[in-house]
């Protein structure tokens, strides 16, 4: 049986391939010539798998109106950016990439260029609870799949049936970050805080069956979710 891990880069691979048509055929690439150069400009415009990180972790950060055609740049973009944010070595705001994304009209791309970004995700975040610490918090990785889907939903019942011990490292982790938050009932996630977790977030901490929460958070939990 494949490990997680095993599994994400399986679906990294397939992410690839559903890309290939588009990510490796040239196209023109125009920007801020005072950020970058004639030459740096070329390379964008060349096939994907040629540029180099630094530049693809530039694509994956910089504001949209320093490019001619953002949607275009980082859809092209999008397998390189996932692969180095899902392994660890993309040093970027989780919540950034996945409001990028949105940006880039992610939604609104192919059934197949979305079915294998979801299979991304889905496999990410399983991966991300079977490692303790891992490359990534549970929290960063689950703030960039929700943002990208629109709900924690789905990504909290995984979290919910997955006790491996990793996974409820993640949780204590994750729940010391929350109630660190002020305001966590009304928290957001994404760069530009596109979508409200907070209310549901609350919720599924209260569902969680008895002796999850400790008898101190639990009350904190209780007190925010009821004042």
């Amino acid at each position: 049986m494949l490990t997680p891990s095993q599994q994400l880069l399986i679906a990294l691979d397939s992410l690839d391939a559903a890309f290939a048509p588009l990510s490796e055929s040239p196209i023109s690439v125009g920007g801020c010539t005072y950020c970058y150069t004639d030459a740096e400009l070329g390379t964008l415009a060349g096939p994907a798998h040629r540029v180099p990180d630094d530049l693809v972790f530039s694509v994956a950060t910089e504001v949209p109106d320093h490019w001619h055609d953002f949607a275009a740049l980082y859809r092209r973009l999008t397998p390189r950016i996932v692969r180095l944010l899902a392994t660890g070595r993309l040093h970027a705001d989780h919540g950034m990439v996945a409001s990028r994304l949105l940006a880039a009209g992610y939604r609104d791309w192919t059934p197949p260029e979305r079915q294998a970004l979801e299979r991304v995700w889905d496999a990410w975040w399983r991966s991300a609870l079977h490692e303790y610490p891992g490359t990534d918090r549970a929290v960063e990785v689950l703030e960039t799949v929700s943002v990208c889907t629109g709900s924690l939903s789905p990504w909290l019942a995984v979290w919910a049936e997955t006790r491996s011990g990793a996974a409820e490292r993640h949780f204590e982790d994750a729940l010391d970050h929350w109630l660190a938050e002020r305001g966590l009932a009304d928290l957001r996630l994404g760069f530009y805080g596109e979508l409200l977790a907070g209310p549901e977030l609350v919720t599924w901490l209260l569902s969680l069956e008895e002796g999850r929460i400790g008898a101190a958070q639990l009350f904190e939990v209780e007190r925010i979710a009821y004042s």
